[in-house]
């Protein structure tokens, strides 16, 4: 680089005598060597070495820095950057001044110079779901070098042995094999269940900060990634059961019920309390029943809520009550064992919810 800054520097004008001269004349003693030179290379490139020769300090050359982002044809400016077409063009007149540019700067939005450095254009977001956090690198499966051809039969072994090899890295201590093992049957789950990433998140967290307290120990690692998940739904308020973490799993009910509870005790994690509203929605699609008596049963469940019916019940009951009381309103043709079905409840529990429902409410 330095070699490469120095040749440009002397077709600029810039020799090595007079380095000393500029570091005086700007009043800049701190600038290393190297930099000096990229640096006079730069003001020489955009101010001209006519100009250049009148600056008198190092303030007056950043001044007349800023007046090169003037506009070429109107002389006003600012300049502006258009980010969705790749140009450089004069705010007051319009000019294109450039095309085609390619943005330089950080991916994402930065409040601080400490995320403004870890903002990173290449690569993959970093996620807590993967063992590695998603920072490793990988050895491509394709035996092909930068630019697209095939690599030589004499080297093809020992790339295959340095991938080999190379996964072997990645989990070679017991907890990068534990991590893996349960983020894969975590990517399952999410899958089967059609949860969104922030779910996804916060299930690794909870279960990466069971694993740092020891309690995966001596349990299953399905159940308790399974737990974790149902936290992180509890917690996000997105309506699954335990009867479907139970489904997807192929795990005891009773066991992912004993792993939630022990994570709730050992890292003291608090809830909130489930909303039956958020279940309307889903219980009604599976039941194919009509949008408005979806507005109608969510109606019931305000009323309920407001008048403290619903203090204590199930809310998946509450809701498939709320909208089997829906259809009898509005004369939607729907048995209270095709809603029970749809909300996977019993027909009992359907009837005592709308017996509450309607003495309550006076339906």
């Amino acid at each position: 680089m330095e070699r490469v800054q120095t040749n440009t520097a002397s077709l600029c004008g810039v020799q090595q005598k007079n380095l000393s001269t500029y570091r005086k004349h700007l009043l800049v003693p701190n600038i290393p060597q190297a930099s000096l030179k990229y640096f006079v290379v730069i003001c020489l490139t955009e101010l001209g070495s006519k100009e250049m020769s009148d600056v008198q300090n190092y303030s007056d050359l950043m001044k007349r820095s800023r007046s090169v982002q003037r506009c070429p044809r109107c002389g006003k400016g600012p300049m502006v950057v258009d980010t969705a077409g790749g140009e450089l063009l004069c705010s007051s007149c319009g000019y294109v001044i450039k095309d085609k540019i390619e943005e330089v700067g950080p991916e994402w939005r930065a409040f601080s110079k400490e995320e403004k450095d870890d903002r990173s254009r290449t690569g993959i977001p970093s996620s807590l779901a993967m063992h590695d956090m998603g920072l490793a690198t990988v050895i491509g499966i394709e035996d092909r070098d930068a630019s697209g051809k095939s690599l030589p039969s004499s080297i093809r072994a020992t790339i295959e042995r340095l991938r080999t090899w190379d996964g072997r890295s990645q989990i070679h201590e017991p907890i990068d094999r534990n991590l893996r093992q349960a983020f894969s049957e975590l990517d399952r789950l999410a899958d089967k269940l059609s949860v969104r990433d922030a779910v996804i998140e916060k299930s690794a967290y909870v279960y990466r900060k069971a694993l740092e307290r020891g309690l995966v120990r001596g349990r299953s690692i399905s159940a308790l990634i399974a737990a974790s998940l149902y936290a992180a739904c509890r917690d996000t308020e997105t309506p699954r059961t335990l009867k479907d973490l139970a489904y997807v799993s192929n795990v005891r009910k009773k066991d992912i019920a004993r792993c939630y509870r022990l994570l709730l005790r050992e890292m003291e994690l608090r809830m909130p309390v489930v909303n039956p509203e958020k279940s309307v929605s889903r219980i009604a699609s599976k039941a194919g029943l009509s949008e408005l008596a979806q507005r109608k049963a969510l109606a019931i469940l305000r009323q309920a809520q407001e008048t403290h019916t619903s203090a204590g019940k199930d809310p998946m009951g509450l809701a498939a009550a709320a909208l089997y009381v829906a259809c009898v309103v509005l004369g939607e043709n729907k048995t209270q064992k095709d809603v029970a079905e749809a909300a996977g409840v019993t027909e009992v529990t359907i009837r005592n919810r709308y017996k509450g429902l309607k003495a309550a409410l006076k339906l």
